[in-house]
């Protein structure tokens, strides 16, 4: 999109009319991102958006309308999107830290899945299974031995709180199996994140259906649903490559559709599971610029939304080292200039971009920040300091339209612990 028109058309006017610091989400680059997978990989998958990317309601039931499935991570997250118009059975629930009150009103409210991260979360959620009186559906997820070359975050090959580990996987699912109040109805994996190399992503698949077929040799019933965490990342920083989809689905089509030949996987629903690929590139972190001042020979731009609004863009976030998130001076023109970005909260790591080169940077201008739609707000510390939260908004076909959430604490008082 030509940022330079009619996308900065619409950040001037959701500026204008909501305030900075705000998110702006486009909705037609969702749709057209999800049209694009669909594209491109054919009838191979259904479509799962991972609600922790972000869970704003209207975002989750605009999904409702291009995804087949919802991933949550917590109960409350489970509760919005109920409230967004979910059906409980298109949603699945994982994590890694569920408590027990959370797992039975998962159950009680007709999660459709379950996914197990240990055999811990299965011995709860037979017992609450058991005292509702009902078989709850279960994914049980694996931790691979390894994950290739190429992913931000790595979540396998080395202790992790994610999954059951794949070395003791053959002992722990028949545990499970035996389980009279819980029914196996797949697998799931998620490895890594944030990756842009299409060959490390079909291997990182490669990877999985090997597990996949190993796991099913041991007596399992044919699984109905197995999920494939994508892994597939967004170009966030200037210099970036985007990741080749063309070159995915080229590598990776031969093995998917010898896999589902087979008669034990034949009926099986492969999902692949989204989050910052499906909405990270459609959202844009609006902030505008309150005052410039030159600090030993430095130009510096305080901003009225910073780490407090936007952590991952200030370098916070699973980063070793700062690089500046990709950005434009909305409606801006000029000689091209380096300059600071500073939040505006009293600490020297509040930082937006470090020596980044915009047209020249004056007092009153806006900045928007891309690929700010995932792990944007809801990732940030908005209460240190205590500034207002930026608002979200939408850019429609009938136009802007405010979809601020702050959402309500998910559990109440005097939650049981466990």
């Amino acid at each position: 999109m030509d940022y330079s028109s009619s996308l900065d058309f619409w950040l001037q006017n959701a500026a204008e009319t909501f305030g900075t610091p705000s998110y702006v989400y486009v909705a037609s680059a969702i749709e057209q991102r999800a049209a694009m997978l669909r594209a491109a990989f054919g009838d191979r998958f259904a479509l799962s958006f991972a609600a922790k990317s972000n869970p704003n309601p209207a975002v989750l039931d605009f999904m409702r309308h291009h995804v087949e499935f919802l991933d949550v991570s917590s109960i409350g997250e489970f509760r919005t999107a109920l409230a967004a118009g979910w059906l409980p059975e298109r949603i699945s629930f994982t994590g890694p830290g569920k408590r027990g009150f959370e797992i039975r009103e998962a159950i009680e409210g007709g999660v459709g899945e379950l996914i197990l991260e240990s055999f811990r979360e299965a011995v709860l959620a037979d017992e609450a299974a058991r005292k509702l009186r009902r078989v709850q559906r279960v994914l049980i997820r694996i931790a691979p031995p390894s994950v290739p070359k190429g992913f931000g975050d790595q979540m396998a090959g080395r202790p992790s709180a994610f999954g059951i580990d794949w070395e003791v996987a053959a002992e722990q699912i028949p545990k499970i199996a035996k389980l009279a109040n819980l029914q196996i109805v797949g697998l799931h994996i998620y490895s890594g994140t944030q990756c842009l190399k299409a060959e490390a992503v079909c291997e990182n698949y490669r990877n999985f259906l090997k597990i996949f077929g190993e796991a099913y040799k041991t007596g399992l019933p044919p699984p109905e649903k197995l999920i494939f965490g994508s892994g597939l990342g967004i170009p966030y920083h200037d210099g970036d490559l985007p990741l080749d989809l063309d070159a995915v689905v080229a590598g990776i089509s031969t093995d998917l559709d010898a896999f589902t030949s087979r008669p034990r996987f034949a009926d099986t629903r492969l999902v692949l599971e989204l989050g910052r690929y499906l909405i990270g590139e459609a959202g844009y972190f609006l902030t505008r610029v309150i005052a410039i001042k030159e600090s030993r020979g430095v130009r510096i731009g305080i901003c009225d939304g910073g780490m407090n609004n936007h952590l991952p863009a200030s370098g916070h976030f699973g980063m070793v080292m700062h690089r500046n998130y990709a950005m434009h001076k909305v409606g801006g023109y000029g000689e091209p200039e380096k300059i600071n970005l500073v939040g505006p909260l009293c600490t020297s790591i509040d930082r937006l971009a470090i020596g980044v080169v915009l047209p020249r940077i004056e007092e009153g201008d806006l900045v928007a920040v891309h690929n700010s739609g995932a792990y944007g707000l809801t990732a940030s510390p908005i209460h240190f300091i205590s500034h207002a939260p930026p608002c979200e908004v939408m850019v429609e076909a009938g136009g802007l339209r405010d979809i601020t959430y702050i959402p309500a604490l998910p559990l109440a008082a005097g939650s049981p612990p466990i």
